[in-house]
């Protein structure tokens, strides 16, 4: 643990204090995920403990239930009566090539189209599997990228580290911090109870990191605004990732759209997106644009493969950022046997998903003690390396799931009543809570 948390700590600004962490077990994998769920989640709360002294000089110890942070970095839901759909699309997943394993992302009905764009319309996983298995992994990953879509061949660690990509991103930070031009003298408006309280958050994220992210930040009072393009869903994780949130849809191609857009950024206190690097650029939202509408901004931004490098815009997720970067076939040795064994849970995404919230809470700090703004970059693939690099698996089994894990209250969702397990967090006098329920994409006004 104290390896992964210094790193953090180190990278992020914060002192290297220690922090109290309770439970035993941890999820079986090659990796320490348990320890990197804890680790991520505690620099969270450190960091919300940091403003709330700063502001106040009251000092609050923290806390990490390293159990509960395991099934946080899974799902913190628990319906009563009713079930969330599947995470994945049908054919979604590995496949056995010419020469090896790659793995075909295609939840979005986009991503599917591209993907049958290089192989055919298929009908299911078999005929995906036939199609897949005629192909060179190198040439079909690179032809379903052309395309249009997603997919990763499986690497090892030592081919991604001489890989190009792999070289770019594990010489950059794991957290990119900079502080901005433009100041934003706005005082501190929050309490010890809900430190966020008073500030917008303009959520540009999907699956799943930056909704773990904003999730976070309504957690601690945040006005968490999330805005998504009219067509998109994501009803596998929708429930899961909007608590605390209201959601509105726009279409930045759209001129009335981007005039409400425009008016939303003018009055964001912190901004977080993860498109690819070059998105909002190509709309004409860089970053000199967005600092010169929203003076003193606190810009988060989330890249799958890394801030440099040939792979700089290229589209990625958490379980293709496993294939490249070794994860999966590291897994596939630990477990002894022939197919890509991936982390238990989506680590990477719920790990860098606490990394971005810590960022913002810490330009955050920065922001009230100077008047400036300031910026932060992340990506899936530098975690990745975190883990890889710092997290040795434990073998000691995880405690199953227990009714006195179960909250209290029930959670009504669009969906039916659930309950949402006990945050994993605890800070003295700033309980992690939400006064908005789950919602569905698109539910509220695009306006704060």
């Amino acid at each position: 643990m104290s390896d992964l948390l210094t790193s953090m700590q180190t990278a992020l600004g914060l002192p290297t204090t220690p922090i109290t962490f309770t439970g035993d077990g941890a999820l079986p994998s090659a990796f320490a995920v348990t320890e990197l769920a804890s680790a991520s989640i505690a620099v969270a709360g450190q960091a919300t403990a940091e403003l709330i002294q700063q502001q106040t000089a009251r000092q609050a110890p923290v806390e990490v239930d390293r159990r509960l942070a395991s099934f946080w970095f899974s799902t913190s839901l628990r319906p009563i009566g009713w079930s969330v759909p599947p995470m994945w699309d049908p054919v979604a997943g590995d496949y056995a090539s010419a020469d090896g394993w790659i793995r075909l992302h295609t939840n979005a009905p986009h991503h599917r189209l591209a993907a049958e764009k290089v192989l055919g319309t298929c009908t299911d996983r078999a005929d995906m599997a036939a199609r897949v298995a005629r192909w060179n992994k190198a040439e079909l990953e690179q032809a379903v990228v052309d395309a249009g879509g997603c997919a990763a061949e499986m690497r090892s660690w030592q081919a991604w580290q001489a890989h190009p990509q792999g070289l770019a991103v594990n010489a950059e930070p794991l957290v990119h911090l900079s502080e901005t031009t433009g100041e934003q003298r706005k005082p501190w408006l929050g309490s010890v109870t809900q430190p966020l309280a008073g500030l917008k958050v303009l959520d540009l994220t999907r699956v799943l990191a930056g909704p773990v992210a904003s999730r976070f930040l309504a957690g601690l009072g945040a006005d968490v605004l999330r805005i998504d393009p009219p067509t998109w869903n994501e009803p596998g994780v929708v429930p899961e990732v909007t608590l605390g949130k209201r959601c509105a849809r726009l279409d930045l191609h759209r001129a009335e759209d981007r005039v409400a857009f425009e008016a939303l950024l003018k009055d964001t206190d912190i901004l977080l997106h993860g498109y690819r690097a070059d998105a909002l650029e190509r709309l004409g939202y860089g970053a000199e644009q967005r600092r010169q509408m929203a003076p003193g901004l606190i810009d988060v931004s989330l890249n799958a493969y890394g801030w440099s490098g040939p792979w700089l815009n290229r589209r990625g997720f958490d379980s293709l950022v496993q294939m490249s970067s070794g994860i999966a076939e590291a897994g596939m040795g630990w477990k002894h046997t022939d197919k890509p064994t991936p982390l238990p849970v989506q680590a990477l995404d719920h790990g860098t998903g606490y990394l971005l919230a810590t960022s913002a809470l810490v330009l955050l700090s920065r922001r009230l003690a100077s008047g400036h703004g300031g910026s932060a970059r992340l990506s899936l693939a530098r975690t990745a390396k975190l883990l890889i690099e710092r997290g040795v698996g434990d073998s000691s089994p995880l405690r199953a799931e227990a009714e006195d894990d179960q909250g209290l209250v029930v959670e009504q969702t669009p969906w039916g009543p659930a309950h949402r397990l006990q945050v994993p967090l605890k800070i003295t006098g700033t309980p992690l809570q939400w006064t908005l329920p789950a919602a569905e994409l698109g539910a509220h006004r695009a306006r704060w």
